[in-house]
């Protein structure tokens, strides 16, 4: 194998697959990339069994073949690089030289033979969805997905879809996200996709409207961005019903300014730290909130102005949970239902209902 190609395409296409890589792994091949000379292309795959990743793109290939290098160091060796172009040459016995102006390097390579095949999709569903639209579903709602394993199932985020919909949620046992929109499917189907795989494909999500295709496979999923392939397995067992968990009722409703809230309760969190946790109190009455906090270290008070209808009520949360919520919010301002203390906080925009978050409230000790 030789070829000549781009050393900064080639540094960041291996940055994006190097994501994909074991870091430690019982098969040497699986903390390398595999790198596959083809016709004027070179193409990259990153794999861990559990979520893989392959790209291509143009280079000048004099010699096709494959060979596999560890991630590391090939990703330490390109980023330093010191001319434009970089050259990689194999031998028969897997050496791979790689030249770039006056540096040369030659590293012991792994056969191509011993890197494992990445899954094939098979009984596909298929929808279409642009870049910006998955990318704001993604980011609202992966904040709320579970991070222990004590159900491995609520470590991914469920996807629905319905005719012409289609529905993430994510849920970790204290909070709840849920985000909706219009999408090109045909059928009726729901699958969970591990909270690890959609941290990958937001990285590589674009900003702009251009269509992206999702296949769903029985087992695996399979992202296509742009010139990235994304397959994931899919997470097996039985989402909450999350339908249930939301309340139907509420006796206090406002609309509060999303940043003022913010800031207010960034404010209180200060007295905050890992070993001093304490929730914060938030007094919902009379077109006002207030909110306050105290720990060992001392004790704040802050209020800002809401429209609110309904009964007044007094809340603890913790406020990472909250803030999360809001910093996810899209819009200036949101509307908040609450349903007595004990019951968890509605978020919703301030019309309509294309998000929703669920914060469950900590039960407050009364002062005296």
């Amino acid at each position: 194998m030789r070829i000549t190609c781009n050393r900064q395409q080639l540094n960041e296409t291996v940055l994006n697959i190097q994501r994909a890589v074991s870091s430690k792994s019982s098969v040497p091949a699986l903390e390398g990339i595999l790198l596959k000379a083809t016709e004027n292309e070179l193409e990259l795959c990153g794999y861990d069994l559990e979520l893989g990743m392959t790209t291509k793109f143009e280079a000048r290939v004099d010699e096709r073949g494959s060979v596999v290098l560890s991630a590391r160091l090939f990703g330490d060796i390109v980023r330093r690089l010191p001319a434009d172009t970089v050259t990689l040459s194999v031998d028969a016995k897997n050496i791979t030289t790689i030249t770039s102006g006056p540096a040369e390097f030659s590293i012991v390579g792994i056969p191509a033979e011993e890197y494992p095949e990445l899954p094939a999709i098979t009984g596909e569903t298929s929808i279409k969805i642009a870049n910006n639209v998955l990318k704001s579903m993604i980011r609202q709602t992966i904040f709320a997905v579970a991070e222990s394993d004590a159900k491995p199932i609520h470590t991914g985020t469920l996807f629905e879809l319905e005719k012409g919909k289609i529905r993430l949620v994510s849920v970790d046992g204290y909070r709840l996200a849920i985000r909706e929109e219009a999408a090109k499917c045909e059928e009726e189907t729901n699958f969970v996709v591990p909270g690890k795989t959609l941290g990958e494909v937001l990285k590589l999500l674009s900003d702009d409207d251009e269509e992206l295709e999702i296949q769903i496979g029985r087992r695996h999923i399979l992202f296509q961005i742009g010139s990235y392939c994304v397959i994931s397995r899919l997470l097996e067992g039985e989402f909450l019903d999350y339908r249930a968990a939301i309340p139907t009722a509420s006796t206090t409703e406002m609309f509060v300014n999303t940043r003022a809230l913010i800031d207010s309760v960034e404010r209180v969190s200060l007295l905050i730290t890992d070993r001093l946790k304490s929730p914060v109190r938030c007094r919902f009455e009379e077109n006002e909130i207030k909110v306050s906090c105290s720990t060992a270290i001392g004790r704040a008070n802050d209020q800002l102005e809401a429209k609110i209808t309904g009964n007044p009520v007094e809340m603890g949360f913790n406020n990472r949970y909250l803030l999360d919520a809001l910093r996810n919010a899209e819009g200036d301002e949101v509307r908040i239902q609450l349903n007595g203390a004990l019951s968890p906080m509605k978020i919703l925009p301030r019309e309509g209902d294309s998000f929703l978050f669920l914060v469950l409230p900590v039960r407050l000790k009364s002062e005296g």
